[in-house]
Formats: C-alpha cells, structure tokens, sequence
C-alpha cells in the first residue's frame, strides 16, 4: 500500500525519468516510465546486476497489504 502510493508519486514527478520494479511476477500497471525487471530468486541477483546499475535512488519494500 505503502510503496504503490511511493510508486505512483514517483511515476507522476517530472524530475524522475524511469522507475524500474524489480520483483517476482508482474505488476499490473503500465506506464510509460515504468519498466520491470522479474527475478524470480532474489538470492541470485548476480544474475541480472548489469541490469540494476545507472539508477540514482532505491526505495524496498516487502510484505503483503492487508
């Protein structure tokens, strides 16, 4: 709930140029800014780090809405 209200400030900021959403499985919105990046072990990010890099801010979160 948290980081869907962050995300969505984030995709409306003039300043942010791309956001990228590293998860599991899909998200359901789709933006022009937006791009995802699914892994489906997060134990084995070595796998996808060229990915992760040239981005300015990382903001996680984890858990499940009420």
């Amino acid at each position: 709930m948290v980081g869907e209200g962050v995300l969505l400030e984030c995709l409306a900021h003039p300043a942010i140029k791309k956001v990228l959403i590293v998860g599991r499985r899909r998200y359901a919105l789709t933006h022009p800014k937006l791009e995802e990046l699914i892994v489906p072990d997060f134990l084995k990010l070595e796998e996808v780090e060229e990915k992760l890099k040239g981005y300015d801010a990382l903001l996680f979160w984890a858990g499940v809405s009420s």
